[in-house]
């Protein structure tokens, strides 16, 4: 990619998140996805992972190496079960 390129800002993206169903995409430093998931609220449920401190330690680990996220708006929670079923299998995550 060239051009307008500018820092991933995730505070900036985090205030942008819609209170909507869909499916989150977590980029480590490389660009290779880490993890997918799925929620009725991306709002609610990405904001998590940076406000809460987990009790999990492959949770932490992995919030550690988020460099970026994206996410897809869905209409309903049985689109946002068969995307992400489907962003696994194809990416492969890490976590």
């Amino acid at each position: 990619m060239q051009g307008n390129l500018r820092e991933f800002d995730i505070n900036y993206e985090l205030k942008k998140l819609p209170d909507l169903p869909g499916v989150y995409i977590m980029y480590d430093k490389d660009d290779n996805i880490i993890y997918v998931g799925k929620s009725v609220s991306l709002k609610n449920r990405v904001r998590s992972y940076f406000t809460t401190n987990h009790k999990y330690k492959k949770v932490q680990a992995m919030v550690e190496h988020i460099h970026r996220f994206e996410y897809i708006i869905v209409n309903n929670e049985t689109e946002s079960l068969v995307l992400e079923a489907n962003l696994i299998k194809k990416n492969r995550p890490k976590y």
